[in-house]
């Protein structure tokens, strides 16, 4: 099929949830995908974070194919040894206070999970969550969300959470009181343009959470398994909360999500208080083991920070870009123009990158695989284009 034959079907077919980008991707290669005519595109926005360690990577298809011809599904009903390997790897990467993972299939539904647990944990009903977060769409990811119009489209949401500035250690202490439950954050605002705190809020929050008794929830649904310069953000400025939340990428390209919980917390929890047919089912498992494999082997956690600093120092003198944010390979590029047209301009090139909230920014979520050499195009295309 043609390029307007599949634009047809799928208008037609599809629920029209989706702004699309104007191609369709026929399979994908390492950090470029290919279109129905055969174009090459480098892809900075990785499926929306998603393709961490490339597309169709070797070591993921043939994990999930042998895993098929073995055993396609069964649920958390049985035990599973792929399920179990999987397990013990995720916990192996995580901070050390981590001692269990509770599998689910999307960001959304680890963060409605961990927001129950911090409930039933402490026995108390506020979450306070950021200003300018997205944990997702499902009703209650939604109701910790204060991006864009997402609350306003869905009203009235549940209640019992509140929004303080993130970054903002005073809004912290004065939302707090004896009902206070948890804080949920993440820890770089992606969609909202890549905001980042400085290193001391993360640590003073900390500190509050632990002094009142009050779960802290990092929501990592784009932000782990090395993106950031280390497999947790977290890991690198000695900071760890209470649950972790993550998804997209530690699948290889499969759905997953997962909630990692430390001692304290899940040796309260009691069998029946949560569940996920399809969560940690071996398709899944086996495409999570072999994505850790293959991070730690080729020591893409260290590579992702270096070509993130590369990039950083390649974008300083380029007259469209008017800042850069982020860490690692998460990274928000403010223009002196309109995002949009930028992000337009390089499809035309040959290169995927995303958008944010802030029109005037881009967000670059490439595999962490990427290679200085890949970004050349990258460089060379924004230098050439006119405001």
């Amino acid at each position: 099929m043609n390029f307007e034959e599949i634009k047809n079907m799928e208008d037609q077919y599809q629920l029209n949830t989706y702004k699309k980008l104007p191609l369709a991707v026929e399979r994908g290669e390492g950090v470029y995908v290919y279109d129905t005519n055969n174009k090459k595109y480098l892809d900075l926005y990785g499926g929306h974070a998603v393709a961490l360690i490339g597309h169709s990577h070797p070591r993921v298809v043939n994990a999930i194919s042998e895993q098929a011809k073995r055993l396609i599904f069964y649920s958390n009903v049985v035990y599973l040894e792929i399920r179990a390997k999987a397990s013990k790897a995720i916990i192996n990467v995580a901070p050390s206070d981590m001692t269990k993972v509770f599998f689910c299939n999307s960001g959304t539904e680890a963060n409605e999970t961990a927001m129950k647990i911090a409930r039933k944990f402490t026995g108390k009903q506020t979450i306070i969550a950021m200003k300018n977060s997205f944990h997702g769409r499902t009703i209650g990811s939604l109701s910790a969300t204060s991006l864009g119009n997402y609350r306003k489209q869905f009203s009235p949401l549940i209640e019992a959470f509140k929004f303080v500035q993130f970054g903002n250690i005073n809004e912290i202490e004065s939302a707090l009181d004896d009902d206070t439950a948890g804080v949920i954050l993440e820890p770089i605002q992606s969609m909202a343009g890549v905001e980042i705190a400085d290193e001391q809020y993360y640590k003073t929050l900390r500190d509050i959470c632990t002094d009142r008794g009050i779960v802290l929830i990092f929501d990592e649904v784009q932000t782990a398994f090395g993106r950031t310069g280390s497999w947790f953000f977290g890991d690198k400025i000695g900071v760890i909360p209470d649950i972790i939340t993550t998804a997209k990428g530690i699948g290889g390209g499969i759905p997953i999500g997962a909630v990692l919980i430390n001692e304290d917390i899940s040796k309260t929890i009691k069998q029946g208080e949560h569940g996920s047919t399809f969560g940690g089912g071996p398709i899944a498992a086996a495409a999570l083991l072999a994505n850790i494999e293959v991070i730690r082997e080729n020591n893409l956690v260290y590579n992702a920070e270096k070509v993130g600093n590369y990039i950083f120092d390649n974008l300083k003198d380029i007259p469209v870009v008017k800042d850069v944010k982020g860490r690692g390979l998460l990274i928000g590029i403010e223009l002196n123009d309109d995002a949009v047209k930028v992000r337009d301009f390089l499809i035309g090139r040959g290169i995927i990158t995303g958008t944010s909230a802030k029109k005037n920014t881009l967000r670059l979520l490439p595999p962490i695989t990427l290679k200085e050499n890949d970004l050349r195009i990258f460089f060379e295309s924004l230098k050439e284009y006119k405001m």
